[in-house]
């Protein structure tokens, strides 16, 4: 099967007439005679890179390509609302009945749905943890990644051939943001690091598909991705040390495919997380523009803040907390800092997932 593109683009805007030229020259002079102005607050700086990092990876990241258009979220009354969810680990650094490992991955069942949310490091870990769990995995026609890492991706092609001889539409279906199968590299070194390059031909070969997403698109009745992540703040949280291609040449990596798995439920949206590399208050800040204005009622998953200093999980934690978060469930590399700060202030706490935790909208069970 070939590439899918899911193109979710507003339509261009046409240029101002010739009497709204003139009521805006007018307007103009009007707020220049007020000498009015505003100013944007100031963050603190968010930028962390590992005690080892080098200067070249400390230096602030590049300025992300905002959204062309504003995001405009649905019509709050059209979108379903989910009213049962489990999400079960699959692969995260916390062994529990199933084996542990550096990677991530989930089981998503919402109203009958069922969608894998990345596919760990090792090729057999999620499998032999479904198996584990008593998960059949042949009923699962859906895979959502959020990035290109192999930590994300290591078990899909075992997964896709374990299933697809005997139900050839099991994990046969990939959501993608746009920017996954980039070509990359570790710094001058010629030698290709995206895993996906080589594993998109291969995963075709079995009869299954990518579906790339540019913009925020709903994949079963209430269940979202967000595709590429719209970056209001400076939430650094990558090493730096990978280069894709750019304008001009090889440029530093900062993920632009990065994306999070959003649930709409009745009692608010749940953000499900792989790395998070396009950052948690981004993530979260995105959910909220682009599906629904609602309360966070469970940001679970990985968030890559195990190596953020002080200021930066304050400054997460107190951002977090605005935008109505109320529970954080971690994984894989969000580090205990993050979970520490909200176990007490967020309204439903905080808590670290092992490998077998089911996550409902009633909480960790």
């Amino acid at each position: 099967m070939t590439l899918e593109t899911a193109s979710h683009q507003a339509p261009a805007p046409q240029g101002p007439s010739p009497a709204r030229w003139q009521r805006a020259a007018m307007l103009v002079a009007v707020l220049l005679s007020l000498g009015g102005c505003t100013t944007t607050p100031t963050e603190p700086s968010v930028n962390h890179a590992p005690a080892t990092a080098t200067a070249q990876e400390r230096r602030p990241a590049p300025q992300v390509e905002p959204t062309p258009t504003a995001l405009t979220p649905p019509d709050a009354t059209a979108s379903h609302r989910v009213t049962a969810l489990t999400i079960t680990i699959l692969s995260t650094t916390e062994p529990g009945p199933g084996e542990g490992e550096w990677g991530f991955a989930a089981l998503v069942e919402a109203d009958g749905q069922r969608i894998l949310f990345d596919s760990g490091a090792k090729r057999q870990t999620v499998l032999r943890n479904a198996e584990t769990l008593g998960i059949d995995l042949h009923t699962v026609p859906a895979v959502v990644l959020s990035h290109h890492h192999g930590d994300h991706v290591g078990g899909l092609l075992t997964l896709r051939r374990a299933v697809a001889e005997d139900a050839p539409e099991a994990l046969a279906t990939v959501h993608t943001a746009r920017g996954m199968f980039e070509p990359r590299r570790f710094g001058a070194k010629p030698r290709e690091v995206n895993r996906m390059v080589a594993i998109r031909p291969a995963f075709q070969a079995s009869g299954g598909t990518f579906v790339v997403h540019d913009a925020p698109g709903q994949i079963a009745p209430g269940v979202w991705v967000t595709g590429p992540i719209q970056r209001l703040h400076p939430e650094r949280n990558w090493s730096g040390s990978r280069r894709i291609p750019g304008a001009d040449g090889w440029v530093e990596d900062t993920l632009p495919e990065s994306q999070a798995l959003i649930v709409d439920t009745e009692r608010g949206l749940v953000v499900l997380s792989g790395c998070g590399h396009a950052g948690i208050v981004n993530t979260v800040t995105h959910a909220r523009a682009s599906i629904r204005t609602a309360p966070i009622h469970a940001a679970v998953g990985g968030f890559h803040l195990h190596q953020a200093t002080t200021p930066h999980l304050e400054w997460t934690a107190k951002r977090l907390l605005e935008l109505d978060l109320q529970q954080l469930l971690g994984a894989h590399c969000t580090g205990r800092g993050i979970v520490e700060r909200l176990a007490t202030r967020a309204p439903s706490g905080a808590h670290a997932l092992k490998v077998g935790d089911r996550v409902t909208l009633d909480g960790l069970q």
